[in-house]
């Protein structure tokens, strides 16, 4: 392992804003993220496959009156993450180590107000259908998690993962689709403002080369 990757492996075994396996807190705080990792009563925000963090600080950095989680197998990213949220001095944001198919095992039943899914793998081929992180198996975890009503975002660059999310939700009873948009940044309207507001470096590279980013708002109660 290069030295650089270890060192910073090291540095999120210190860090309080990252939970991750051989903490005592690993697989504990469900239900209790809340008192227990933000000590403030707020709507807690969770971004599933959040890389470098980006998106998870910038949210953080929007809505100081919000907790907000960002989850990451790669603890390498989760400490980009990290060490952007302490230079920009934020409280309101952490992070958590883990693969998303565990998330039962990390938060409580309702515990989960908003989730935002940013540019996931795609997984194109027909066996990797579960792993889609919009597919059924998904979904289903997620509306255990979210509060009743709880809003969920998608945003990606991939045509194919964005039409089978579209024909999942339809397909779904009681999934409710608020809003969506094949091209994002071509919209005009107050309702994709908050949408818009956060670019991520991997975001402005498609944008670059002339690929839309597409987005879609839910609700799956």
């Amino acid at each position: 392992m290069p030295r650089v990757k270890l060192h910073r492996f090291n540095d999120n075994a210190t860090r309080p804003d990252i939970i991750e396996q051989g903490k005592p807190e690993y697989e504990q705080l469900g239900g209790r993220w809340r008192t227990d990792f933000f000590q403030a009563p707020h709507p807690l925000t969770l971004e599933v496959g959040c890389g470098k963090g980006e998106y998870t600080v910038g949210l953080a950095q929007r809505h100081p009156g919000r907790n907000f989680l960002g989850l990451d197998i790669k603890g390498e990213r989760i400490w980009r993450g990290s060490t952007r949220a302490a230079e920009m001095g934020l409280t309101n944001v952490g992070f958590v180590r883990m693969r998303a198919e565990a998330l039962a095992a990390q938060f409580g039943a309702g515990e989960l107000d908003e989730i935002w899914i940013t540019f996931p793998d795609p997984r194109p081929r027909d066996r990797d259908i579960k792993r889609r992180l919009t597919s059924p198996r998904f979904l289903a975890l997620y509306e255990q998690l979210l509060t009743p009503g709880g809003l969920l975002h998608l945003k990606t660059d991939n045509e194919g993962l964005f039409e089978f999310t579209l024909e999942t939700l339809a397909a779904r009873s009681g999934a409710r689709v608020e809003r969506f948009t094949r091209d994002l940044y071509a919209e005009t309207g107050p309702e994709f403002t908050e949408a818009q507001a956060i670019q991520t470096n991997f975001e402005g590279k498609y944008r670059a080369v002339g690929v839309p980013i597409k987005y879609v708002q839910f609700r799956l109660t």
